[in-house]
């Protein structure tokens, strides 16, 4: 037999003690403040929009974001799954070709003017959506649609047909709560106008428009009869304000609570010293990528692209932007975790990892008639964060191998229009989009090719167009996009995708560099409710009916 333990009666009394403070901090710490009521301030003069199949800045997306949903949705902070959302369920027919939605019942869009009290949500207002948002009248987002048809089977189910079956997460993805995927008020914007509603935002989610005044504020306030129960926080205010002085005052003051960062490491370093801040760094974030123009000398040679790539250090251009910030990237299309996007570790398997080796750009310049090295001009954006720094960075490090590359700095619209009129050797783009059929599509189908495509759009290496690797034929990955974009199977597809950007890599078409997360402070007694590693339908922290103030 072991021997007994014998535990003092002043033992327990301290056990019991320390277990009543731990409990009571534990209490405190979860103790809501008395004025549920959260002000965040953007990076911007206006909004532009409160439309949601029309907006399209941070600012506009996130304040929709509060106010809608959509059949499904990607749960906070995460990326990858797909939930219900309006639609409690859903089936699709064997041939892949119908999509039957059933909507959750009891789901009240807002008042507005000529009703009160709202009224349920019905299988009529999901198919006015999805019409409205394949309208290029009144949609940003119609392209996303073609070839969808949605009808009303009965009150509470909705059929979507399509010309040809698609996989699930390429589907889905378009009834989500992002853009084209929220569902509006019918009878309101009926009644009252595109226009009017342009302002007047009438929704289904856990916040409803209350007040807009322009290049000021927009408030929301509770939806009570949110279906997931009434938000904690009684009140959302968005502040536009442009300067970012002021947005750093206002958070040090307590008179916001979170606020649009500047994705500088400095900055962000700065902010984090201030009272009862934090500074959360998330995705999915934006890539940046450096596109080759492969019909402009010497870059038709490649020899030169791959002197250009092995020039180039990621881990460098990560770090000049910040660690905590920048990652490396090796993905031509997205980037990790997002599904089809290729790893580091895939990208060496594949013998397509060609980087950070001067004298192995110099070899290959002097192989190309290049001995002395090359000289040309790229046009970059004057935005920092996102253009003008990482191609600065990027400009040292050629340098070293001899690649004299020539900055022509222009303000961010001129940027656009020039890099679409195919005046740029070199385009470094920083974007995100919705998923790698999109992303591999816009790039690096022939039929985006600028200029020269017969969609242009946003091709700017002319891949598909031209003989890559010099054996006198035209190369193309349009065969793998389209047979991924119509395989079933989700595994097949993503596979596919990452077959076609080898193949990127292989000729050098683009040089993936970094993924560029994003930063808004916030006060330290701010909860959002949810992780926030990812924030996957906006460019900011979304605020929810979970999203709380702690005491402070």
């Amino acid at each position: 037999m072991g021997k007994r333990r014998v535990v003092s009666v002043s033992t327990l009394i301290l056990v019991f003690v320390c277990l009543c403070v731990w409990g009571a901090a534990a209490s405190a710490a979860e103790k809501l403040a008395g004025e549920q009521a959260l002000t965040i301030a953007f990076d911007a003069g206006d909004a532009k929009t409160l439309d949601p199949h029309r907006a399209a800045t941070t600012v506009d997306r996130s304040t929709v974001d509060m106010i809608f949903n959509g059949l499904v949705r990607y749960p906070p902070g995460n990326q990858v799954d797909v939930e219900p959302d309006l639609a409690e369920s859903w089936k699709v027919s064997e041939d892949g070709k119908t999509w039957t939605f059933h909507l959750r019942k009891g789901v009240f869009f807002h008042p507005f003017p000529g009703a009160p009290d709202g009224y349920e949500v019905t299988a009529d207002d999901i198919v006015y959506s999805l019409n409205r948002a394949a309208n290029p009248d009144h949609s940003s987002y119609a392209g996303e649609y073609a070839g969808i048809e949605a009808t009303a089977a009965d009150p509470y189910t909705v059929t979507v047909s399509i010309d040809q079956p698609v996989s699930s997460p390429l589907f889905l993805a378009k009834f989500a709560a992002y853009a084209g995927g929220f569902i509006v008020c019918k009878k309101a914007i009926e009644a009252h106008g595109d226009d009017w509603a342009r302002i007047h935002p009438i929704g289904t989610g856990p916040f409803k428009f209350d007040a807009y005044e322009p290049r000021q504020t927009t408030v929301l306030v509770r939806n009570d009869k949110y279906y997931r129960g009434a938000p904690i926080l009684e009140k959302v205010t968005v502040r536009y304000i442009p300067g970012v002085s002021s947005r750093e005052l206002g958070l040090r003051t307590g008179e916001l609570d979170v606020i649009e960062g500047q994705n500088e490491a400095k900055w962000v370093e700065k902010v984090a010293t201030f009272p009862e801040v934090v500074t959360p760094a998330f995705g999915p974030c934006e890539v940046q990528m450096l596109h080759i123009n492969m019909t402009q000398k010497p870059f038709d040679d490649i020899r030169v692209r791959k002197a250009l790539s092995y020039a180039i250090s990621r881990e460098q251009i990560a770090a000049f932007m910040g660690e905590s910030l920048a990652v490396p990237i090796y993905s031509p299309a997205m980037a990790p975790p997002a599904m089809g996007a290729l790893t580091k570790e895939e990208a060496e398997a594949a013998g397509v990892v060609y980087e950070n080796d001067i004298a192995k750009a110099k070899a290959l310049l002097a192989e190309a008639g290049h001995p002395d090295g090359i000289k040309f001009e790229a046009i970059i954006s004057e935005l920092a964060t996102s253009y003008r720094k990482p191609m600065v960075g990027i400009q040292a490090q050629l340098k070293k191998a001899g690649i004299d590359m020539q900055l022509k700095v222009v303000d961010h619209s001129s940027f656009h229009t020039l890099i679409r009129d195919d005046a740029s050797p070199l385009v470094y783009y920083a974007c995100w989009r919705p998923n790698t059929d999109v992303f591999l599509t816009r790039f690096y189908h022939s039929d985006s090719a600028v200029v020269s495509g017969k969609k242009p759009d946003t091709n700017f290496s002319h891949y598909g167009a031209v003989d890559a690797d010099g054996d006198d034929n035209i190369d193309s990955i349009d065969s793998l996009i389209e047979k991924a974009r119509w395989e079933l199977d989700a595994d097949k597809q993503s596979a596919l995708w990452k077959e076609a950007q080898i193949e990127l890599l292989k000729d050098v078409a683009v040089v993936p560099a970094i993924r560029l997360k994003y930063v808004f402070p916030m006060k330290s007694y701010v909860d959002l409710g949810h992780p926030l590693e990812f924030s996957w339908s906006t460019y900011s922290p979304q605020i929810t009916e979970t999203t709380r103030i702690l005491a402070h």
